[in-house]
């Protein structure tokens, strides 16, 4: 099938990744095409398998994934990544979500869970509750001012006032459909401005977006 999405498995836990191939091919949407025990095999292995997706641990020997998560998402041809995390103990996650990542699930997120991750991350939109977004501004928050900021801020200044008021509401989580509504718009002018906003920020995703918005306010 054309439409089916191919993943990626990157864990160094046999269980787990026996765990996610069985709860995955219960949906006909979704295919588990290759697995990787640690980050050194994920170039390989995804020039092997040709994912749609790559579902990344953080902890793992030799390389770890969020080093791996930075080197993939440097190709051109880079599948979209989501990372694995713990995320009460992996406060690192923000590293892979700067790099490119899609998001991330918690190693014991329900199956549907997993699989409408999957499918939204596939689509290009990033797997980002409102819940967690609130988690990740509370990391950047409570960090100490460092250059970031700064570059921030001038990466900011490069977009117009009606691309400010997207980049704001697409750092509240907020879909391309609620801004449209919000701002009175057409989804239509909603994507073509977070497509812009995407080449002034350099950024590839919408997490992304949303960090550049959070490091760039006032703490």
């Amino acid at each position: 099938m054309a439409d089916v999405i191919r993943v990626l498995l990157v864990d160094d836990d046999a269980l787990v990744r026996a765990g996610l191939t069985m709860m995955l091919a219960a949906f006909d949407d979704i295919e588990v095409v290759g697995e990787a025990v640690d980050g050194t095999e994920v170039a390989a292995s995804v020039n092997t398998h040709k994912p749609d997706v790559v579902l990344m641990d953080i902890r793992m020997p030799g390389m770890d994934g969020l080093t791996a998560t930075e080197s993939l998402r440097q190709r051109r041809d880079a599948p979209e990544v989501i990372v694995l995390t713990t995320f009460d103990t992996d406060d690192h996650v923000l590293r892979a979500l700067r790099a490119g990542a899609g998001g991330f699930l918690l190693k014991h997120t329900p199956p549907l869970h997993i699989a409408e991750a999957v499918r939204k991350v596939a689509a290009g939109e990033p797997m980002m509750s409102p819940e967690v977004l609130r988690k990740m501004i509370g990391l950047v928050a409570g960090a100490p001012a460092d250059p970031r900021r700064a570059r921030a801020r001038a990466a900011l200044q490069r977009l117009s006032p009606g691309e400010s008021d997207v980049a704001r509401l697409v750092a509240e989580g907020r879909t391309n459909q609620e801004i449209a509504t919000e701002l009175l718009m057409s989804t239509a002018t909603v994507k073509a401005y977070v497509s812009r906003i995407f080449t002034k920020l350099s950024c590839t995703n919408r997490v992304q977006i949303a960090l550049v918005v959070h490091d760039a306010a006032d703490q």
